[in-house]
């Protein structure tokens, strides 16, 4: 791989797009009745279905070529292997580990893992049964009916997007609430209402230092030591960290206590302790479905082939729009409002990861990078942002996501709900041209003059492209599988722009201003010298409005 591969087969690819920019995808159907079985991708029940984009074979091809210029299929193999992929802070990232079922070594810097592994998901997933099957209680002897997850960003995302995906799995569990705002109303609106006798927290933090998660922990920890004694906050807390020194100071006993490796990032450590609080209310059996998901969709993405690659085809096509098209945004669209979550979720995995102005190598990047993610579930949002997506002046590809089977829903609500994902990718694609306006005007008996007025009102322009991931239902297996498809499509895209997806230190800059600001802002009489002059400004003005 060198840049001027890169770069000629970038090249190639804007060429390409402008001579492929001329032809509507309703056209490339037309002219090949085999388009939506080709243009399809399958693992097992689930399939992307990835024929409503503005390409065709030379397109994929000019894809699978600027891969290969890039070494995808090289730095895969270096992700697979344990390797310190993960250059600027010297690490791997091996979050695949954490599940792996396979029974094979698994190598992390030469060193196989997998003992230690599957050791601390073992104490995770016992103390996760114990709790639902009420064998650990609390300080009075009851039950624990609510756990409370604190944490932010990776410790507090994908916890609470699975939980919220999987409700129905929950059993006879105790309820899950997850509190990540250092704006005190996030903890206060979860507890109220809350039992604190039957309320377990976990404190998730690998440092134990996170300045969001630690003011919230010491908050409720107040609230408990106020409630039920002191003594009772052993029984009523446990954390997921390395830092065993502060665990302890803060009264969490060592064997409630789970740790990870520095060899996984926040935002991919889901599969790790910090789905404690997933573990328990889904409990272990379900858990291992989501792990063994994950594992099927790591097994794709190693072994197939990238023509038939899913997550190498939604990172291409990811890069094709970002880089050929100039597409800066990327909706994700979920049939299914148990997803509710998943965007955002999404939004740090993909925006953290690649929001990167610097290769690998420290040099500028010469293409554009992470597009914005954003998103809800349909068909909330057809009545709301899609009439941007419809008639807007920037175009946005869109994943549809949707169901072959409902979960705890009836048949009526399903076939509305998949009836209208599939109407919406129609519509994107297909549009309403002028004279198919005119037409549908004429047959309402409008005259010529509310026909010409209304006409480019109604005109859709299509050619919006989408994808659409299938899937039978939503499962632990499958919210397993649609995670790691995402967290792969990252790399790959990732890979492309020769950037490094696993560190994040632009979140760096504002914790260090806070931590400076925040004496400042707590203390009425300290001084403004010397800080910035909007600050400064904005300071006096709260200092006025709060002695009002």
């Amino acid at each position: 791989m060198t840049d001027m591969q890169v770069a000629a087969a970038l090249a190639a690819l804007e060429a390409h797009r402008v001579e492929i920019g001329h032809r509507r995808i309703v056209d490339l159907f037309e002219a090949d009745p085999t388009r939506a079985r080709r243009f399809r991708a399958e693992l097992d029940d689930l399939a992307l279905d990835y024929s409503k984009h503005r390409i065709n074979d030379d397109t994929l091809a000019h894809l699978l070529a600027l891969a290969r210029a890039a070494d995808l299929e090289g730095k895969r193999d270096a992700l697979f292997s344990g390797a310190p992929v993960n250059l600027t802070e010297g690490r791997a990232a091996m979050h695949m580990a954490l599940r792996d079922l396979s029974g094979e070594p698994i190598l992390v810097n030469g060193e196989n893992v997998r003992p230690a592994v599957e050791a601390e998901r073992a104490k995770m997933l016992a103390f996760a049964e114990a709790v639902r099957a009420g064998d650990l209680r609390g300080a009075t002897g009851e039950r624990f009916t609510d756990v409370v997850n604190i944490g932010i960003g990776g410790s507090d995302l994908g916890p609470a997007m699975a939980a919220r995906a999987l409700s129905p799995f929950s059993g006879e569990g105790p309820r899950a609430h997850f509190v990540s705002n250092v704006d005190g109303a996030d903890l206060a609106d979860t507890l109220a209402g809350l039992d604190l006798a039957r309320t377990l927290f976990i404190v998730s933090s690998k440092t134990f230092t996170t300045q969001e998660t630690m003011t919230n922990a010491a908050s409720a920890r107040a609230r408990v030591a106020a409630a039920l004694g002191e003594a009772a906050v052993g029984d009523h807390f446990a954390a997921v960290s390395t830092k065993l020194d502060l665990v302890a100071r803060f009264g969490i006993r060592p064997d409630r206590v789970f740790g990870f490796w520095d060899w996984v990032g926040g935002r991919y450590s889901i599969w790790s302790s910090i789905g404690l609080a997933l573990a328990i209310f889904i409990g272990r059996d379900n858990f291992m479905a989501f792990l063994r998901g994950g594992h099927d969709v790591d097994r794709h993405f190693a072994q197939t082939p990238l023509q038939d690659n899913i997550p190498a085809l939604m990172g291409l096509l990811g890069v094709y729009y970002r880089n050929a098209w100039d597409y800066g945004a990327h909706a994700v669209i979920p049939y299914d409002q148990r997803l509710a979550r998943f965007p955002a979720y999404l939004q740090q995995l993909d925006m953290e990861s690649n929001g990167k102005g610097v290769t690998r190598d420290g040099e500028p990047v010469r293409m554009a990078t992470a597009p914005v993610i954003w998103g809800e579930p349909g068909t909330n949002g057809q009545h709301a942002f899609f009439q941007m997506l419809h008639q807007g002046t920037s175009v946005v590809p869109v994943d549809f996501l949707v169901a072959a089977q409902p979960v705890d829903a009836d048949a009526h609500h399903h076939n509305l709900l998949f009836a209208n994902c599939l109407a919406q990718s129609e519509a994107l694609m297909r549009g309403r041209t002028r004279a198919q306006v005119e037409t549908q005007l004429r047959a309402q008996n409008l005259s010529e003059h509310e026909i010409a007025r209304l006409g480019p009102h109604k005109v859709f322009g299509g050619d919006r492209p989408s994808s659409t991931i299938l899937y039978r239902r939503l499962d632990p297996r499958t919210l397993g599988r649609l995670v790691a498809l995402y967290e792969h499509k990252v790399f790959v895209q990732a890979a492309i722009w020769n950037i490094n997806p696993f560190d994040q230190w632009g979140v760096e800059l504002g914790k260090e201003l806070c931590n400076a600001l925040a004496p400042v802002v707590a203390d009425a009489s300290a001084s403004l010298d010397g800080l910035e002059p909007a600050t400064a400004s904005l300071i006096e003005a709260r200092r006025r409005l709060a002695a009002g």
